[in-house]
């Protein structure tokens, strides 16, 4: 829990138990959640089952539902030992839950924390399941969290066209400046799912939060390798580095704190994280790696950027405002269509 001018925050999860007329509609509860689903110091599921409500099955995202997967590990359908309840991956080939094992449940409760940028998965993983519980005619609940990157809208627009993955499915920015709530009602009311169709959405909101609430550390990590609020700051910038031959400190004990290439290391511990997406630590390691080794053959960084542009523009010598001028026009038209599913001052 934080606190912004004095009024204390508490999440979608937290109100979710304090709303005096919520009612459940249908006995059989579906959870989608992971290690960050929490309400107070107890996980959501948990809180759940001691007010006597049926959850009857657990879905959980990449990093798997205790957070403790890496990034891009298979993840295998299992059973919480806490519970016994049965846990369904959605990484790895089934993305998507399938009708059959939407069978019997009557709506669904998500709750994960995201970080606010576009190629963090938990918001692909939001559309599938917007999208199943659509195709299932089933409710779907979203509780809302706080996004420790929400201050800010920033980067290039994802070409869904030419560049759509699973880390980045939709036309939006790098950073696109909501929480996972707001980003629910985008998807519904921008008609992103296959087919245009909509789901039946409730998003349960926060109370005392602040989109400008900069620095908002998050009570648990929402990943194994975003351990820090600075980690998290830094993320939206040093994730491109995904598609390149350099490292981020993955099996350190610093990820996403620094990025090497051999024996050249570029320490981010000591420095302010920036205020919003920058290119100076990208365009510095290009620098300094020989020519031709620095990106990936494999286009990843290009699935990342959600263009083939910035790679051509960093190849090109282009500066950073120069490739700023080339965001603004989609930043623009991403702003208004942002604005209309904002919850939160």
């Amino acid at each position: 829990m934080g606190v912004h001018g004095g009024t204390p925050l508490r999440t979608g999860a937290e109100m979710l138990f304090l709303m005096e007329d919520a009612v459940f509609p249908g006995p059989n509860i579906a959870v989608v959640g992971n290690h960050t689903s929490i309400v107070g110091s107890t996980h959501l599921v948990d809180t759940l089952l001691s007010a006597e409500v049926n959850v009857v099955k657990i879905f959980c995202p990449e990093h798997g539902f205790r957070g403790t997967a890496a990034a891009g590990a298979h993840i295998d359908n299992s059973t919480d030992p806490e519970t016994g309840l049965p846990i369904i991956s959605l990484y790895g080939k089934n993305k998507k839950p399938t009708l059959e094992q939407m069978k019997d449940i009557d709506v669904v409760l998500f709750d994960l924390q995201d970080v606010g940028c576009r190629f963090y998965t938990y918001i692909s993983t939001l559309h599938y399941v917007m999208e199943a519980c659509a195709e299932a005619n089933i409710p779907l609940i979203v509780l809302d969290r706080p996004n420790p990157n929400g201050h800010y809208v920033d980067g290039p627009v994802l070409d869904t066209a030419h560049y759509r993955s699973f880390v980045g499915m939709h036309p939006v920015p790098v950073v696109y400046g909501m929480t996972i709530g707001e980003y629910a009602q985008m998807i519904n009311g921008e008609h992103w799912l296959k087919n245009g169709i909509q789901c039946d959405l409730t998003v349960v909101p926060m109370q005392g939060y602040r989109r400008d609430s900069v620095g908002y550390e998050l009570p648990v990590p929402p990943s194994p390798n975003l351990r820090t609020a600075h980690a998290i700051a830094l993320y939206p910038s040093l994730c491109l580095f995904e598609g390149t031959n350099c490292g981020v400190g993955r099996g350190t004990d610093y990820p996403f704190e620094w990025v090497t290439h051999g024996t050249d290391t570029l320490d981010l511990r000591q420095e302010d994280a920036p205020a919003a997406f920058s290119l100076k630590y990208l365009m510095e390691m290009y620098r300094r790696v020989p020519k031709g080794k620095f990106f990936l053959k494999n286009n990843f960084f290009d699935k990342l950027a959600g263009n083939g542009d910035l790679r051509k523009q960093i190849q090109q010598g282009m500066g950073e405002e120069e490739i700023r001028a080339t965001w603004q026009p989609g930043l623009e038209r991403f702003r208004e269509i942002r604005e209309k599913y904002l919850i939160y001052k």
